[in-house]
């Protein structure tokens, strides 16, 4: 696939294991298997810290448009409730789901993501395509959904560090380690 696109790098692997973990009591007399793939998930504050990036970024973005279509077109602030039209959640809302959408379904990482090294990946840790990261995105693009979705993903899926929308698209959000590729050496120069 990085072939198909010059000057693009594959995606880095996940976080090794450091250690392994031991069986819980009573299972002794199962066979143990290890795992062919460790995934280390991403924690609730971490990923909240690369939305919160998304969102500002995003707002950002809007503004700017907002600031060259201000002649012709007025367009609301989302911070404006008072004035919010449908047209104007339903455009700004229709932008972010667009946003995680494309970047997640490309590699898995928003803006947010690449800034703090997690990736949503399918739950076997392959990456996730285009409809998935769409069903997955819902959950973060609407914003009161987004409260309902983590508050049902902390009360009725406690550890599990799945939102709702996670577990409908069979996604989830793991950690990821940033290394120069295989056989390449970086060397800095002193200042």
């Amino acid at each position: 696939m990085a072939a198909a696109f010059p000057g693009t790098t594959p995606l880095p692997d996940p976080v090794p294991a450091t250690e392994t973990q031991s069986p819980p009591a009573g299972d002794e007399e199962r066979p143990r298997l290890e795992p062919a793939k460790t995934l280390h998930l991403a924690n609730w504050s971490t990923r909240f810290w690369a939305w919160l990036i998304d969102v500002i970024l995003i707002v950002l973005f809007l503004n700017i448009i907002r600031g060259i279509l201000e002649p012709f077109w007025t367009l609301h602030f989302l911070w404006d409730y008072q004035h919010w039209g449908i047209f104007d959640l339903g455009l700004e809302t229709l932008f972010f789901f667009l946003y995680w959408t494309i970047f997640e379904s490309y590699k898995g990482q928003s803006i947010g993501k690449m800034v703090l090294n997690i990736r949503v990946v399918n739950r076997d840790g392959t990456r996730i395509h285009w409809g998935t990261a769409a069903i997955e995105s819902l959950g973060k693009a609407f914003i009161p959904i987004l409260a309902l979705d983590c508050l049902i993903g902390w009360l009725a899926m406690p550890e599990t560090k799945l939102r709702v929308f996670n577990r409908i698209s069979n996604t989830i959000v793991i950690k990821t380690d940033y290394r120069e590729p295989e056989g390449i050496q970086y060397v800095k120069e002193k200042e």
